[in-house]
């Protein structure tokens, strides 16, 4: 087998087909901790910088959200989870920021992820997506 012409960096970003793209930005914003980057109105898509990759978010009913058949919901998600490599994991602060947020922990524990295994957490955002919070191997 031949290697590709190219040697991967990391997650570039994900699209995330959204019922409430203000409810949706709130999350990822406010307790993530993205920025906007820009908005397209033609297409409805909002992208969202989170670190050096991209999280975006597009209306159902826009016009690529159209594309992707039922809105997403208990039935019908639109990935499994997607993970975010965060720089530090002080266990007790991070369940403290996020108990104050009232969000609920799926599960947690060891991951193997692109560094290595590492601690992590597994949240759901407003629309049922499963978020992990990857922290660094050996911590």
């Amino acid at each position: 087998m031949t290697k590709p012409p190219f040697e991967m960096e990391g997650l570039d970003h994900i699209v995330i087909r959204c019922v409430d793209l203000e409810v949706m930005k709130h999350f990822y914003c406010d307790f993530i901790g993205c920025t906007v980057d820009r908005y397209n109105t033609d297409f409805d898509l909002l992208q969202l910088r989170a670190g050096r990759q991209l999280i975006d978010l597009i209306s159902v009913d826009g016009v690529l959200g159209r594309k992707g058949g039922a809105a997403p919901g208990p039935e019908c998600r639109n990935l499994d989870h997607f993970a975010i490599r965060i720089n530090r994991f002080e266990d007790e602060a991070l369940h403290t920021y996020i108990a104050a947020h009232d969000i609920e922990i799926v599960e947690e524990g060891p991951r193997y992820g692109a560094d290595g295994t590492g601690p992590s957490i597994y949240l759901r955002d407003p629309e049922g997506n499963i978020v992990e919070l990857k922290g660094p191997p050996g911590t």
